[in-house]
């Protein structure tokens, strides 16, 4: 049976990586913001409260989880004592698996307090985008989309799909964007940012031939509309037209589907999943700004490759992961060498082990269990 975590009951906690935080101090300002919130006129005032309330949910962030560790610990520890009982072997399965849940629980907070962009704890964009291929390319988008949304959903996220072109030639899709909600939305998924692609046998071709095809994906954070950022609508190129795809009433009838082009950058944002041309602005817009922040950002700090991926071409030479269906099974990321041979469990969204790998890879630290065994083949 695995052996139990260290208790995690302390004054100051800390994280394998080395970043610590002082939960006494959390608490009281915890405690603190729930005052001022008891406070009569505290939710009259929205753009006075709202730092408040985006603070509360960070601090939630970290307490909550190291408690939930903490009542994990004390009911291990209760299973293990009734497991020394006589007869109390019957426990031990139980226990056993309530070892390996706490470990888990225990890597994924490690990782989420290491957690300390500005944008880290925000919801996110995922943008797929079609490259190299063709047909198969676009029917790679699909799964694509598809791999984000389950493991958005498997994970406890509010996953909606704003935009999508599709293809009508494969059924795939030229490009979609993704919004998913939840804590540290944008903290995980940034280790998504770059190229991806996919060897296998077209299910297009006749004569059964393998097929190369590659997919940019770019993770961007989705951010509040009244932070200071100021657009001038001249730098801006705003196209109305019809929204695509089956949908209701408004679809292919009115022209509620919206593009803006940002002049001076290039970055292209759409949206028609709304009803009406005004919500669709008002979502694109924002996502416009989120792009711009993050441009903002890293150019006050230096650190672009930590907040948007490089712009490349979608093809050779440029991939962050590839995903090899035939002639044998291996997803391989090619900036950590971490490898899984379970490609259909990938593909259903189990990223976990990729995402922490690159995570750990950021921080400097060894990749935790390393490769599997039988992941070990050639590439």
């Amino acid at each position: 049976m695995a052996s139990p975590p260290p208790s995690t009951g302390c004054v100051r906690s800390s994280s394998p990586s080395g970043t610590a935080f002082d939960v006494d101090d959390l608490t009281k300002e915890r405690a603190q913001i729930d005052a001022r919130m008891a406070e009569p006129g505290f939710w009259n005032h929205q753009a006075k409260a709202k730092p408040d309330i985006e603070r509360l949910k960070v601090i939630r962030s970290k307490l909550e989880p190291l408690a939930a560790l903490d009542k994990g610990m004390a009911d291990l520890e209760a299973m293990l004592q009734l497991a020394k009982e006589p007869g109390g072997a019957e426990f031990l399965p139980d226990a056993s698996r309530a070892a390996a849940k706490l470990i888990g629980d225990l890597d994924r907070f490690d990782l989420e307090v290491t957690f300390s962009g500005r944008f880290d704890y925000s919801n996110a964009y995922v943008s797929v985008q079609a490259g190299t291929g063709g047909t198969e390319s676009c029917d790679w988008a699909r799964m694509l989309v598809r791999m984000y949304s389950r493991w958005g959903e498997q994970n406890g996220f509010k996953v909606e799909e704003i935009d999508r072109v599709a293809d009508d030639a494969s059924g795939g899709i030229r490009s979609a964007t993704l919004q998913i909600d939840g804590p540290y939305a944008y903290g995980w998924l940034r280790a998504e940012i770059g190229v991806h692609r996919l060897i296998r046998i077209s299910p297009f071709d006749s004569n059964k031939r393998r097929q190369t095809s590659f997919c940019s994906v770019d993770v961007t954070p989705v951010v509040d509309e009244d932070l200071d950022l100021v657009i001038d609508e001249k730098e801006l190129n705003i196209e109305k037209m019809r929204a695509g795809g089956a949908g209701g009433q408004h679809v292919n009838k009115t022209e509620s589907a919206v593009r803006i082009t940002h002049i001076p950058t290039g970055i292209v944002v759409k949206c028609q999943n709304e009803r009406s041309q005004t919500m669709n602005m008002a979502s694109a817009m924002k996502q416009l700004k989120a792009k711009l922040l993050v441009i903002e950002e890293a150019k006050r700090d230096a650190e672009i490759k930590g907040l948007s991926g490089p712009k490349t071409d979608i093809g050779f030479g440029h991939q962050i992961r590839t995903y090899t269906f035939t002639p044998y099974q291996l997803v391989k990321d090619e900036r950590t060498g971490f490898k899984k041979g379970n490609v259909d469990a990938v593909m259903e969204g189990d990223l976990a082990e990729f995402l922490e790998a690159y995570l750990r890879s950021k921080e400097g630290k060894d990749l935790k269990g390393g490769n599997r065994p039988e992941d070990d083949r050639p590439t």
